[in-house]
């Protein structure tokens, strides 16, 4: 596939990096990864399947990740206060990147989408059938929660993924994407960490 650009995305009028796959007249289905991982974390293999079941799949870059807009001058959020419910050293919200989303949609000419996303995506997904309902066709939210500190923790060993320091390197991302693997991979399915 070929990753194409979309410039002056929603209101914050970004630059968003994303792929298609299959016939663009299907219905849609819209890929939302999570934080810090790129629109590659949906494996080809996976589009190719849903393509086969009839569905039009976009999976795209967040902004600050992979190619699309990158925030350099914002300041670093303190991770662990914003899981732990304070949200002040965030330079955006989730509110912002469920404009970029829709944004997008609007870019594409897509009116509608089913929703799909994972950890962080899971969240930005949730946002968009909140505030804006009418592009939302339905919901996945994979290994996220609804924000309720009484619902979905992360274990201790999970919640350390957001101390780790940013790879610098391909093989520092690369050893930093299996220990991700490792750490929320589910203990019942086998993971090709060459893949990986």
């Amino acid at each position: 596939m070929t990753i194409e650009k979309a410039n002056g995305v929603g209101p914050s009028s970004i630059a968003i990096a994303y792929e298609r796959f299959g016939d663009p007249s299907a219905p849609a289905l819209l890929l939302i990864m999570g934080a810090g991982t790129q629109m590659h974390g949906w494996p080809d293999d996976f589009c190719a399947g849903l393509v086969a079941h009839g569905l039009h799949v976009v999976r795209f870059d967040n902004r600050d990740v992979g190619e699309s807009t990158h925030f350099h001058d914002a300041p670093k959020p303190d991770l662990a206060a914003v899981i732990a419910g304070d949200h002040s050293t965030a330079s955006y919200t989730l509110s912002d990147m469920a404009a970029d989303t829709v944004g997008l949609l609007d870019v594409l000419g897509i009116r509608a989408a089913h929703l799909v996303g994972a950890s962080l995506g899971g969240f930005v997904a949730q946002t968009i059938a909140i505030e804006h309902p009418e592009r939302a066709l339905s919901l996945t939210s994979m290994m996220s929660t609804t924000g309720n500190a009484d619902v979905g923790q992360l274990r201790s060993d999970a919640r350390e993924i957001f101390s780790w320091p940013r790879p610098t390197n391909r093989v520092e991302a690369g050893e930093r994407a299996v220990r991700l693997a490792r750490t929320l991979g589910s203990p019942g399915f086998e993971h090709d960490f060459d893949l990986i």
